[in-house]
């Protein structure tokens, strides 16, 4: 399996296990700073390697009206503030190619959302800024069908992929976790993450209703992913969640992200073991 190399983050086979988190969009440059200034402590007392995550765009929202984020130009420079205070690497996704470029300037790697995974056009774009990229398994494909992804982003000679489980859907609105397909995705050469906080989102209710994620279930599917050997954790995370202005119903409090990481912890560490 190769090794992903995030700026000093290293994710792979024998590495430690990794977090990548923060708040979904990025609401304003204030809860930002709080949420990232606090992950950064936690992760320098576990001593796991960190990338922060938010959007500057979230673009499947459920209505028109709903908020979106700022946009790339100042979501980028906000991002960029985040990356010289707390000396992290950065992630966000991107939705065109013509992103890309752009988006290359400041983040250390670059995610495609799930909804667009299959997309060829943005795959190489963002392929050809030679970043990281973190794909997000489309919930309507079937772990092994990466590969199809895997060969787009190699034939512009990028080998830096994250693959990242976040749910199939099992019916309408609901996701279900194989976690087969963590070992499935490992298999293909890439290091696998899971993200258990889109995992638990209810489709078809708006993530501002209570009722629009189970983030109960957050540490039960993190705990079974990493069990199956995932090498990265995907949470996003949020310093006051039912007051979010996205995903509300699903980020894990920031409060209680050091609880559920040492979990984590003692769980990878005895899978290492073997």
């Amino acid at each position: 399996m190769r090794t992903v190399k995030v700026g000093r983050v290293e994710i792979g086979s024998g590495k430690p296990l990794a977090l990548i988190a923060g708040p979904c969009v990025i609401e304003s440059e204030t809860v930002v700073f709080q949420t990232a200034e606090k992950i950064k402590m936690i992760t320098e007392r576990l001593k796991i390697p960190f990338i922060f995550k938010s959007s500057y765009l979230k673009d499947n929202r459920s209505s028109a009206s709903t908020f979106q984020g700022p946009g790339i130009e100042k979501g980028l420079k906000i991002l960029q503030k985040v990356k010289s205070e707390f000396d992290v690497p950065v992630i966000s996704d991107i939705h065109t190619g013509q992103d890309a470029p752009i988006a290359a300037e400041t983040l250390d790697i670059i995610q495609i959302p799930a909804y667009l995974s299959m997309q060829t056009t943005l795959t190489l774009a963002a392929a050809q800024t030679g970043k990281p990229i973190n794909v997000k398994k489309g919930q309507f494909l079937a772990p092994q069908d990466m590969k199809n992804v895997i060969k787009k982003i190699e034939s512009m000679g990028n080998h830096q992929i994250l693959l990242t489980e976040r749910g199939t859907f099992f019916g309408y609105h609901n996701l279900v976790v194989d976690m087969r397909s963590l070992q499935i995705m490992r298999d293909l050469g890439y290091p696998v993450i899971i993200d258990p906080t889109h995992s638990i989102r209810v489709y078809g209710i708006s993530s501002s209703d209570p009722a629009g994620g189970t983030p109960q279930f957050v540490p039960a599917i993190s705990r079974a992913a990493v069990a199956a050997g995932c090498d990265a954790v995907f949470i996003e995370t949020h310093p006051n969640c039912s007051e979010a202005l996205c995903d509300a119903a699903s980020m894990w409090p920031l409060e209680r992200l050091e609880w559920l990481l040492v979990q984590l912890l003692e769980i990878d560490a005895i899978v290492k073991k073997y």
